[in-house]
């Protein structure tokens, strides 16, 4: 079973590349969410639902690895697939918006600006996921700003 959890974890392996992990990850999100929405602007359900599973997920097996590889491993990158959803969360999927959900949200996981550094201490899974997830959602709710202004 901790093998299952490490291929998660790992998202599929991407977390063994070393140093950029977390970039290769969302890069990698971004690729697949914009070929699974075919370049299309249509908000649909399997967005959410694709998003809340990888989530719990990665709560789940960063949880279990955990004792194995230490705290917030950089091998586990299945926080930076779960931000990465939530960035492009309810917006069109169109290049602008994903280089630009792309771009926020990796500066929100990397500087961590506005107490997200603080949800790094939270116990186990909850702890790995959380910064990814709140930076996610502040990538996302700019985006949101942008698109009701029309911005791209």
């Amino acid at each position: 079973m901790i093998q299952l959890h490490k291929l998660i974890s790992t998202s599929l392996g991407i977390g063994y590349v070393g140093k950029g992990g977390g970039t290769v990850a969302a890069v990698a999100t971004c690729l697949c969410w914009y070929l699974w929405s075919s370049g299309g602007d249509g908000l649909v359900l399997w967005q959410a639902i694709v998003t809340f599973l990888i989530t719990a997920l990665g709560v789940w097996s960063a949880n279990e690895v955990e004792p194995y590889w230490g705290k917030d491993d950089k091998k586990v990158v299945i926080d930076e697939v779960a931000g990465m959803c939530i960035s492009l969360l309810f917006l069109p999927v169109t290049v602008p918006y994903v280089l630009a959900a792309l771009v926020l949200f990796r500066f929100f996981d990397i500087v961590k600006p506005f107490y997200i550094r603080r949800t790094e201490k939270l116990a186990g899974g909850w702890g790995v996921m959380l910064d990814d997830v709140v930076s996610g959602i502040y990538a996302n709710v700019i985006l949101q700003i942008c698109l009701y202004f029309d911005l791209f």
